[in-house]
């Protein structure tokens, strides 16, 4: 080998091994957890809300009542563990937002105060929604919910670990999850951190990309391999809808109208809010799709909906159901949430194409339905 070979050659494997070094170095320079500073610097409030104070000897952040959001600046988060010790204020609620791309996307995890500091087996303790344009879904999800019992007037441990689509949180047992979400909704995947709710919230540390054993991918969809879940429709545009009126024989969909394909998500649940977020007043859309069914007989069809329905089949009316949770009166269970147990009612079918149009009103938070048919039997397709 000539001598000039043997030099290159030397000078190519300084410049690798200074490469190799440089790349160490600035993997070794990012963070494998860093402990948010309870200051003034780190976050951002509205003016005289927050406190930066030592409570039961440790720095704390005193969180006011009605102070909003509290953000944390200069962090955005994807993956990763989330950890603070909080001490609520306030007997309603204290959330952490994170994936918060701004004020309308976001997933959402908070605490119902009374719920957890009263109550051991209480369902709705802990509860998790993504906010979807600008609209808190806790009432189109009540699957993500579960107990967890939180001290008064004592530090309690929290923990959410966040992993590509599923995540799981605890609540002062760190060996049993109080939450675990097989699949995140919100449209967001990357984002800031925020809390709200009157608390006292002391040695809060984030660990980036430490997820645990926690999967990325969806977890497991009960309904996914359930052919008796109504997943295709056809969506006309919202009007509003004045309150008080009523979807009637002569309001149907004339012949002009526009229709969109919306497909049901996981659970089965066809999610307007997604497509047309959520609805400062009274506002109404027609769901409509095809049964063919084999002979002429009379099916039953479970409904979950949120918040007004009304069912035609073959042009004819055959239901009027509602759900609002402001009304203890016409509150489905589960606590006027939607799910497949809201309700039920006979479709009378005839031999061959049937058309289902359902109109549903919204004006409170989500809106959307779950449709399943009882049973497939003498039910030749679903379109």
């Amino acid at each position: 080998m000539k001598r000039n070979q043997i030099v290159f050659i030397g000078l190519l494997l300084l410049s690798v091994n200074s490469l190799a070094q440089k790349i160490k170095k600035q993997v070794a320079a990012v963070p494998t957890e860093f402990a948010v500073p309870m200051t003034a610097e780190a976050w951002t409030f509205k003016p005289d809300k927050v406190e930066f104070i030592t409570h039961k000897g440790v720095p704390t952040m005193k969180i006011a009542p009605n102070s909003e959001q509290v953000s944390l600046k200069n962090v955005t988060f994807e993956n990763g563990t989330i950890e603070f010790d909080v001490e609520p204020q306030d007997p309603r609620f204290m959330g952490i937002y994170f994936r918060q791309k701004d004020a309308n996307e976001s997933e959402y995890v908070y605490l119902r105060v009374v719920q957890a500091t009263t109550n051991p087996l209480a369902a709705d303790a802990i509860q998790s929604a993504p906010y979807i344009k600008g609209v808190l879904l806790w009432d189109m999800m009540p699957q993500f919910q579960g107990p967890a019992l939180v001290k008064v007037n004592e530090w309690n441990h929290i923990k959410l670990v966040v992993s590509g689509k599923q995540m799981r949180v605890y609540v002062n047992d760190m060996a049993r999850p109080a939450l675990h979400i097989p699949y995140l909704e919100a449209d967001a995947t990357s984002g800031s951190i925020s809390l709200d709710g009157a608390a006292m919230v002391s040695r809060f540390v984030i660990k980036p990309g430490v997820v645990q054993d926690v999967p990325n991918g969806p977890g497991y969809d009960p309904t996914h391999t359930d052919p008796r879940y109504l997943r295709h429709w056809q969506m006309s545009a919202a009007i509003d809808l004045p309150p008080g009126q009523e979807a009637v024989s002569q309001s149907l969909p004339k012949d002009d109208i526009v229709w969109t394909a919306i497909d049901a998500e996981r659970q089965g649940m066809v999610n307007i809010t997604r497509q047309l977020g959520g609805s400062t007043k009274r506002r109404f859309v027609w769901l409509k799709t095809k049964i063919t069914a084999s002979t002429a007989h009379k099916a039953l069809l479970r409904l979950g909906f949120s918040d007004e329905v009304w069912g035609f089949v073959n042009g004819q009316p055959v239901f009027v159901d509602k759900n609002l949770y402001r009304s203890s009166a016409g509150r489905k269970n589960p606590d006027g949430r939607c799910s497949i147990d809201n309700s039920s009612f006979v479709v009378p079918l005839k031999a061959g194409d049937n058309e289902l149009l359902i109109g549903i009103a919204n004006d409170f938070y989500g809106w959307g339905l779950v449709a399943r048919l009882e049973s497939l039997e003498d039910i030749k397709a679903l379109e």
